[in-house]
């Protein structure tokens, strides 16, 4: 039994199979419908519960259309509607209660703590369908995405704009360590990346480098990559905020500055005139389309990787 929490879990072998079956699955499927199974049907007989803490348009259709493509059928919960961490279940009771239901759990929490108590006391795989702390399933999504328009990740240049210390930057520079690329990250001083994934970064000797000038961090890249400025349940003070990462707006004449073949990408929801302007977001450089729709591919692949 496998879990799926973070990149930096597993190895930059286990990372690269998962991204190629993913290649390999996708490719067989040209001439079926979006619901239909593949041939083979690995996950046939098999069930999936999916808990969701938060809000999700993204990783709820791409997951539930991974489950069925791959022949099984997924369950959709909501913590209001069961006994999740309540004062008469705890979370430990939870994750063995459906451990004897499901195959495999996909948690999409507020807490990563919440993922390593579940994958503590669950006797079946946990997949972080986004958390607190990362968001590893829309990044490996976003390494597919790359090298379907432009060959193998490693040794190109991928810049970040805005805030350096959110789940999708942490994931990211794992993703940088085990796929071998170049980041460059363009925040504000007070939006760095946290101290722990720097440390972890510095051991791992990941090619990293990160400014407060945007037109340093962009310059020559590969790929270009932003995310909204306002989490979810962020606790911050918005205005002062939006105020602090205008500068790093990814627009026209910014990405002027990235290769001319360079790609643009976003995990979406995206803040339109915010953390990007809509010339860019809509322009022939933007994929965000095409990472959405391959959130299906990567996650039945990484879900393969779980059962196996």
């Amino acid at each position: 039994m496998k879990n799926f929490l973070d990149i930096s879990d597993l190895s930059s072998n286990e990372l690269r199979s998962i991204v190629e079956q993913a290649k390999d699955r996708k490719s067989k499927r040209k001439n079926l419908n979006k619901s239909e199974p593949d041939d083979d049907k690995p996950f046939e007989g098999k069930s999936m519960v999916m808990i969701f803490e938060k809000p999700s348009t993204r990783t709820r259709i791409s997951f539930d259309i991974a489950v069925k493509q791959l022949g099984g059928h997924s369950i959709i919960l909501n913590p209001e509607g069961i006994h999740y961490g309540k004062g008469d279940e705890t979370l430990k009771d939870t994750a063995k209660v459906l451990s004897e239901y499901a195959d495999i759990i996909m948690l999409r929490t507020a807490s990563h703590e919440n993922l390593r108590e579940f994958g503590k006391h669950s006797s079946i795989p946990i997949i972080n369908g986004l958390s607190n702390k990362s968001h590893p399933c829309q990044i490996m999504s976003d390494i597919l995405t790359f090298e379907e328009a432009k060959g193998n990740i490693s040794g190109k240049k991928v810049a970040w704009l805005g805030d350096g210390d959110n789940n999708m930057s942490n994931s990211l520079i794992e993703a940088a360590s085990k796929f071998n690329f170049k980041l460059s990250i363009g925040c504000p001083n007070k939006y760095k990346p946290n101290k722990n994934i720097m440390s972890w970064a510095k051991k791992k000797k990941v090619e990293i480098s990160i400014t407060k000038i945007p037109e340093e961090a962009i310059k020559n890249a590969d790929c270009v990559m932003t995310d909204k400025w306002i989490s979810m349940n962020d606790k911050v003070n918005k205005k002062e905020k939006k105020n602090a990462l205008k500068k790093y707006q990814v627009n026209k004449k910014l990405m002027k500055l990235a290769n001319p073949d360079a790609i643009f990408m976003h995990c979406l929801p995206v803040g339109r005139g915010e953390e990007v302007t809509d010339e860019v977001i809509d322009g022939e450089q933007s994929l965000v389309w095409t990472q959405a729709a391959n959130r299906v591919h990567i996650q039945k692949s990484i879900i393969e990787w779980c059962l196996n």
